[in-house]
C-alpha cells in the first residue's frame, strides 16, 4: 500500500459562507468568486500526485470535485479537532505518512506538497507557515496529536505558539518555504494568482459596477 497520503480541507462553496472577511468589501459573491478559482488551483496542485489523497468538505461532498477521490465531510467542533480526526483515519488505515493543506493558497503547488512529504521521512512534524501568522500545510509521520489541542484558530500567534510547545518538549519539526492565503481586500489585489487572472478580474469588476 501507499505510506504517504495528502490531506485535503475544502470548504463547501456557499454564498456567504466563504472568505467572509474579503466579502466585507467585494461582497458575498466577489468571496464566492475568489474561493471558487482557489479551490481550482488546490484542485491543479494534488491532481498528479503519487501520494493517496483524500478530500475533506466541512458540510457536505460534493461529488463534482476530485473526481474518482475518496471524499467524506470533516469531523469536530474546532479545526483542531477536524484536522487531528483527519489524521487519526489515515493513522488508523496505515499511512505511515502525512500532510494537511487548506484550499484557499493562491501560490499553492505540487512541489510544496511534495516537499511535506519529503521531509517527513526525517522528521515527526513538519509546517507550511502562512503570512498570516497560522500555516497552510501540517504534516505528521508520528501521531503527535497534541499540535492540534488547546490551540489559537484564525489568530496570528497559532505556529508560534505551536513551535514554543514543541521546542519545549523537545520535539524536532521543519517548516517549508511561507506562503499568503487570501483573507483580505488587499491580499487579493496584490497577488499574483489575481494579477493573471483577468477573467477572475472582470468578474470581480462587473460586480462593483
Amino acid at each position: 500500500m501507499n505510506k504517504e497520503l495528502v490531506i485535503v480541507f475544502v470548504k463547501n462553496i456557499k454564498l456567504g459562507k466563504v472568505k467572509t472577511r474579503l466579502a466585507k468589501t467585494i461582497g458575498n459573491q466577489g468571496a464566492f468568486e475568489v474561493y471558487s478559482e482557489l479551490v481550482k488551483v488546490t484542485e491543479n496542485a494534488t491532481k498528479n500526485l503519487t501520494a493517496d489523497l483524500r478530500i475533506y468538505f466541512s458540510d457536505a461532498v460534493v461529488e463534482t470535485k476530485w473526481q474518482n477521490t475518496l471524499k467524506t465531510v470533516q469531523q469536530g467542533a474546532n479545526l483542531g479537532e477536524r484536522m487531528l480526526n483527519a489524521f487519526k483515519s489515515g493513522f488508523n488505515d496505515g499511512y505511515e505518512r502525512i500532510v494537511l493543506i487548506g484550499s484557499d493558497l493562491p501560490d499553492i503547488t505540487e512541489k510544496h506538497i511534495n516537499e511535506g512529504l519529503e521531509k517527513l521521512k526525517k522528521t515527526s512534524i513538519v509546517f507550511g507557515p502562512a503570512e498570516d501568522g497560522g500555516y497552510y500545510l501540517v504534516g505528521l509521520s508520528k501521531s503527535q496529536f497534541f499540535i492540534f489541542e488547546n490551540k489559537p484558530w484564525s489568530q496570528p500567534h497559532l505556529l508560534q505558539e505551536t513551535i514554543t510547545e514543541l521546542d519545549n518538549k523537545n520535539i524536532k519539526f521543519d517548516t517549508l518555504t511561507t506562503l499568503n492565503d487570501i483573507d483580505t481586500w488587499k491580499d487579493l489585489v496584490t497577488s499574483t494568482f489575481y494579477k493573471q487572472n483577468t477573467i477572475l478580474q472582470e468578474k470581480i469588476n462587473s460586480l462593483s459596477n
